[in-house]
């Protein structure tokens, strides 16, 4: 699977050599052995520079009451889409990892949410995008958050965009 050979790093920019799906069940090895409770959030972000849209997916661990740490997948693509297009692009990429990771994240007991970068509020554009993601998210089973509480995309996966 693609997914799987895609170059994941950490906030700090420290390059993995590992599938998603080893460093997920590394770190949840890793934080249980250490007495912590998890949860994984799954979420994109996209920025849109001339003709090229950067993307970052992120998939962050939440240590209750003990902080947070996250990987983070970059990519770039050269076209020129609508704002649903690239929201729905977002979610998808979020999607295609939380796919990939679920069945880890259930041999172990960690939920997951997927957050979607997409605003409740009707003013904002990427709004349009809001149905539909939350559909596809839901249909396939998972959490679905979006803005306030998409913290995975909107924080974590924006700030490395």
């Amino acid at each position: 699977m693609e997914t799987q050979q895609q170059t994941w790093q950490n906030m700090n920019g420290k390059i993995f050599q590992h599938s998603i799906t080893q460093l997920v069940e590394e770190a949840i090895i890793r934080e249980q052995a250490n007495g912590h409770r998890l949860k994984v959030c799954v979420g994109s972000d996209s920025h849109v520079y001339g003709e090229a849209i950067n993307y970052a997916t992120a998939v962050v661990f939440i240590r209750e009451g003990k902080g947070a740490f996250t990987f983070i997948r970059k990519e770039r693509e050269i076209q020129s889409i609508s704002i649903k297009e690239r929201m729905l692009n977002e979610v998808n990429k979020s999607v295609e990892i939380a796919y990939a990771i679920c069945s880890v994240l259930d041999n172990y007991g960690v939920e997951m949410e997927v957050h979607a970068d997409i605003n409740t509020d009707p003013d904002f554009k990427s709004n349009a995008a809001l149905g539909d993601a939350m559909g596809y998210i839901l249909g396939m089973g998972y959490v679905f958050k979006a803005k306030p509480f998409a913290f995975a995309s909107s924080n974590c996966a924006d700030m490395m965009v």
